[in-house]
C-alpha cells in the first residue's frame, strides 16, 4: 500500500465503484478500499438470511426460510433505467460482462387507494383507468407531441417551444388535469416532488422520453434489475479493476485523509501505512467533517409470500405514490423483486417501502406503502441521515459522492456519479464513447 496513487476511493458504495471504474478505464492507477469485509457499503446486499438477522438483531430467521443462502437482501434496492444513463456507464466500464439482468415486469402509479399501470405508450394512453375517455385524447396528444420533439426542427414545436416554457404551460396547453399531471412527473419523468413544475419544461420531455424508449427496449415496463441483486455490482467492479491494474483492499480502514498545509489531499492513512494519491473518493462516511445533514430516509424492507396486490402477479414492479395523492411534500417509493432474480427462495418476495421524512413518526409517513402491500410475513425498518459533501472538492480534491435518496430508481443515483466526474475530470462524460447497448458488448 505505501506507494503513490492516482486516486484512492473509500467505500465499495455503487456511486464510488462506478467511479473507480470509469476512472481505471480512462487510464488511471486506483487504490480502492473497504472498512467493510464485504462490498458495498450502505447498499450492500446481504446473504445468507441469517446475516441480514443478524444485522437487525432480529434472532435467527423464522423454520419456513430454510434455505437462507437463496436470499440476497439488498439494504437499499433501486431499478435500473433500460435505456438510461446508468446502464450506459455499466457498459462503459465493460462491467456488464460480469452481470445478468432481467426486466422488472410492471411499473405502477397509486390513485385514489390502489395501483394502476403507468401507460406510456399512445396505445396504453387509450386503455387505461387512470382516466376517462377525454382525457385520455388530451394524454394521447401530450405524447404524441413529447415523441415526435426533435430540438433541432422547430417544426416539432406546434407553437410550444419547451426551452422557453415551463412544465406547468406544457400541461396548460394540451390541457390535463392534476391527476395526469402527477402520474406524468412522478411515475414517468420520475421527479420527485412538484417543485419541477416551474423548471423549464424540455426536461421533462427527455425524461418522459427516455420511459418510453426504455419501455421499448424490454417490453414489460423501463426497469431492469440484476439477478442475484444489487450486491454483483461491486463485485463486478473489483474484477474489472484488476484488469486495468487496480487494486482493491476490503477489511482496510481509511482512518485519515491526510493534507498537506494548503489543505489539499496528499494520501490517506490506513493503521500506520500510508498510500499517497492526487486525489480522493469517498462516501460521506469517510469524511464526516466536510458533509452536512440535509435530511433523512425511512425505509422498511418486508419479506412477503405473494406478489404485490393490483399488478397482475408481478413477480418485480415498482408503484410510485405521488406527493399529493397522500398530503406529502415528496413520493413515496414501493419496489418489490422476488425468487426471479434469484434474491429470495422460491415463493417468496421482498418488498421495500421508501420516503423522506416529514414528520416525527416516519414509519406513519410510509403506511400508505406498506397498505398497498397486503399480508407481511417480516418487516425491517431503518430511519437513515442524508448528507451531502460541504463544498465541490475542486480545490482540496477530496469528491465525496451524496447518500443514497429515498427513490427506488437509480436515475438521482447516476446525476450524482456525473457531476462528481464533472467535478473530479474537469470535462462531462462524453456517452458518444458507449457504442454499445446492453447485451450487445463483445
Amino acid at each position: 500500500m505505501d506507494e503513490e496513487y492516482d486516486v484512492v476511493v473509500l467505500g465499495t458504495g455503487l456511486k464510488e465503484c462506478i467511479l473507480s471504474g470509469m476512472l481505471s478505464v480512462s487510464g488511471k492507477k486506483v487504490l480502492h478500499m473497504d472498512r467493510n469485509k464485504y462490498y458495498g457499503g450502505e447498499s450492500a446486499s446481504i446473504t445468507p438470511l441469517a446475516e441480514f438477522y443478524t444485522k437487525f438483531n432480529m434472532g435467527a430467521p423464522p423454520a419456513q426460510y430454510d434455505k437462507g443462502r437463496d436470499w440476497n437482501v439488498d439494504l437499499i434496492p433501486k431499478f435500473l433505467m433500460a435505456n438510461g444513463q446508468l446502464v450506459k456507464l455499466l457498459v462503459h466500464t465493460g462491467v456488464t460482462r460480469y452481470l445478468e439482468f432481467k426486466s422488472v415486469e410492471g411499473s405502477y402509479v397509486f390513485k385514489s387507494g390502489k395501483a394502476h399501470k403507468v401507460p406510456a405508450t399512445e396505445k396504453e394512453a387509450l386503455t387505461t383507468g387512470l382516466m376517462g375517455i377525454f382525457e385520455k385524447r388530451k394524454y394521447r396528444n401530450l405524447l404524441v407531441f413529447i415523441n415526435d420533439y426533435d430540438p433541432a426542427n422547430p417544426s416539432t414545436f406546434k407553437k410550444f417551444n419547451p426551452k422557453e416554457k415551463t412544465c406547468q404551460e406544457l400541461y396548460d396547453y394540451f390541457g390535463v388535469d392534476k391527476n395526469t399531471q402527477d402520474f406524468t412527473g412522478h411515475a414517468v419523468a420520475l421527479y420527485r416532488d412538484d417543485s419541477y413544475l416551474k423548471t423549464k419544461a424540455e426536461e421533462l420531455v427527455y425524461r418522459c422520453k427516455l420511459y418510453s424508449d426504455s419501455v421499448a427496449r424490454y417490453g414489460k415496463s423501463p426497469y431492469l434489475y440484476p439477478l442475484y441483486g444489487l450486491g454483483e455490482l461491486p463485485q463486478g467492479f473489483a474484477r474489472l479493476s484488476a484488469i486495468y491494474g487496480g487494486t482493491y483492499m476490503l477489511d482496510k480502514p481509511g482512518d485519515e485523509i491526510v493534507t498537506n498545509e494548503t489543505g489539499e489531499v496528499v494520501g490517506v492513512r490506513s493503521d500506520k501505512e500510508v498510500a499517497k494519491c492526487k486525489m480522493v473518493v469517498c462516501d460521506p462516511s469517510y469524511a464526516p467533517d466536510r458533509c452536512k445533514k440535509v435530511g433523512q430516509v425511512v425505509r422498511a424492507i418486508c419479506i412477503l409470500n405473494h406478489p404485490l396486490p393490483n399488478t397482475s402477479d408481478s413477480l418485480s414492479a415498482q408503484i410510485i405514490i405521488p406527493q399529493n395523492q397522500v398530503g406529502r411534500e415528496s413520493d413515496i417509493y414501493v419496489l418489490a423483486v422476488s425468487y426471479a432474480h434469484n434474491v429470495a427462495q422460491k415463493g417468496y418476495f421482498l418488498a421495500l417501502v421508501s420516503a423522506f421524512v416529514e414528520t416525527a413518526n416516519p414509519e406513519l409517513e410510509i403506511k400508505p406503502g406498506l397498505d398497498l402491500l397486503g399480508p407481511i410475513e417480516q418487516k425491517f425498518v431503518t430511519v437513515t441521515d442524508l448528507y451531502e459533501p460541504v463544498d465541490d472538492g475542486t480545490a482540496n480534491k477530496v469528491f465525496i459522492s451524496k447518500s443514497f435518496d429515498a427513490t427506488t430508481h437509480f436515475e438521482t443515483t447516476c446525476d450524482d456519479v456525473l457531476d462528481m466526474y464533472r467535478r473530479i475530470t474537469g470535462a462531462d462524460f462524453d456517452f458518444s464513447q458507449v457504442k454499445h447497448n446492453l447485451g450487445e458488448e463483445s
